[in-house]
């Protein structure tokens, strides 16, 4: 028996750890031959392009889940973000804008957070609703902002070739919105697996009570995730403006769904304890990759959803399945 349960959880690991990267491959293969401007450079760089604000976003989620609750404000998030920074490049200038862009999404990030301590939220599904309002709140806030325009465009005459390098940049063959992920990727690495701060996020997740007991400050650490999640989120949203060079105070919508969907699939476990950053990192590829293969084939988007919704459905049950 002991064996057999052996043989189970090695069949299981080695699936949950290499079938993402499978079906990335499968996904490539596939499109390659029916398509093969899939391979082309200027295909790779729409990749890399799209790449930049989803993973951003996505990275943040993956700490938020990890310890155990989810944040739903990403949308709103984004869309204060986007919104403030043509403001401020209007009003201050570029590195103005930049640090009011990044100090919003930090300041929003550490607001749900005492919003969720306070309230008492202990579980994912309250959770879920708190920053479900909370995005409410960022986004009504947005549209104030606009005076109610859908579509801001800047006119500013300021200098603009900060925000042009971020969204359009390029430094050799990689995008210097590719570059930042990755330069973002390998310090949020180090802090996951190297600080005390980054495990007691998986600590929490995993266990709360255990947690407490062993010293961790859970109310600390729920401060730390949240805030940490909203300066990510606002690095998305910042680089997503400097892709578009317009405003809209709707920009972050769907922007929570696809990064739980990279989450997810990516191997983190929905109920917490448990995921990686770098995990993280094949989701999102996996997911721009599904809509970037299909399109090329030709396929319409409600079909897109439904591979996207299977894939989901998938890494979720694989998830339950692991634990019987």
């Amino acid at each position: 028996m002991s064996e057999q349960i052996s043989f189970k959880e090695k069949t299981y690991s080695f699936i949950e750890e290499y079938i993402v990267l499978g079906v990335i491959v499968a996904f490539a293969i596939v499109t390659y031959i029916f398509e093969p401007k899939f391979g082309s450079v200027e295909n790779m760089t729409n990749i890399m392009r799209q790449f930049g604000p989803r993973i951003m976003v996505a990275l943040g989620m993956t700490f938020v889940i990890i310890g155990g609750f989810i944040d739903l404000s990403v949308a709103g998030i984004v869309n204060l973000v986007v919104v403030a920074s043509l403001m401020s490049i209007n009003a201050f200038g570029q590195v103005p804008a930049l640090l009011i862009g990044l100090g919003i999404g930090l300041a929003c990030g550490f607001l749900n957070s005492m919003v969720v301590l306070i309230s008492g939220a202990i579980t994912q599904a309250e959770a879920l609703f708190i920053t479900y309002g909370m995005s409410v709140i960022y986004t009504a806030i947005a549209h104030i902002i606009t005076g109610g325009a859908t579509d801001l465009l800047n006119r500013s005459t300021n200098n603009y070739s900060i925000y042009t390098s971020i969204g359009s940049g390029t430094v050799g063959i990689f995008s210097v919105s590719f570059i930042i992920f990755s330069v973002v990727l390998v310090i949020l690495y180090i802090f996951q697996t190297k600080t005390y701060a980054g495990r007691a996020i998986n600590y929490i997740g995993g266990n709360k009570t255990a947690a407490r007991l062993s010293g961790i400050s859970i109310n600390k650490t729920i401060i730390l995730m949240y805030s940490l999640a909203g300066l990510l989120y606002a690095m998305g949203a910042i680089i997503l403006f400097a892709r578009v060079t317009q405003a809209k105070p709707t920009a972050g919508l769907n922007f929570e769904t696809l990064a739980i969907m990279a989450v997810v699939v990516g191997g983190s476990k929905l109920v917490g304890g448990k995921g990686s950053v770098l995990k993280t990192v094949l989701g999102v590829l996996l997911v721009i990759l599904i809509g970037n293969c299909l399109n090329l084939l030709g396929a319409p988007t409600h079909l897109q959803n439904v591979f996207r919704g299977a894939i989901l459905i998938l890494a979720v049950w694989m998830d339950g399945l692991k634990d019987k």
